[in-house]
């Protein structure tokens, strides 16, 4: 098992990585993001996203992706978009390794709060995350608007 910071050429892998998860998420056509995206958005000058990716035998088999924000409170904080491991090589410690990983990032940065969202019917992950010593913040609530209703909003303003 090797972790290393992903690099342009596993753009591919990476989105057939977020395509597993969308499948396993219930939303197996909620992927619009191309490899295209992912390659200028995650490289460049300014990257909008970083990654860890998780290698067995030369094959990417698991990753992290995460960024930095701001919190008014905290000040600079990481956000862990998404962590996914294979499903063939899920209990085999790849997705301890990656979790670690980006703490270990946090650290290493200075930040003051690492943070990620997870459904609340996956229980393997929220029990993971219990463990692991995170807390699991029940009274707050996801607020999103996607395309359409940033389209809809403005066209009422």
């Amino acid at each position: 098992m090797n972790i290393r910071k992903g690099e342009k050429k596993d753009m591919k892998s990476v989105l057939d990585l977020i395509q597993e998860l969308a499948t396993f998420e219930k939303e197996p056509d909620a992927v619009v993001v191309t490899v295209s995206n992912l390659e200028r958005d995650g490289f460049g000058d300014h990257p909008l996203f970083y990654t860890f990716v998780a290698e067995v035998n030369e094959e990417i088999v698991g990753m992290a992706l995460y960024y930095y924000r701001y919190s008014t409170w905290k000040g600079k904080t990481i956000h862990l978009e998404d962590l996914i491991v294979k499903e063939k090589m899920r209990g085999s410690g790849l997705g301890f390794a990656l979790y670690s990983k980006i703490i270990e990032q946090g650290q290493l940065d200075k930040v003051r709060r690492v943070e990620w969202n997870v459904l609340d019917w996956n229980t393997p992950a929220i029990d993971f995350y219990i463990k692991s010593g995170a807390r699991i913040l029940v009274d707050w609530r996801v607020a999103q608007m996607d395309e359409n209703g940033i389209n809809e909003f403005l066209s009422k303003k």
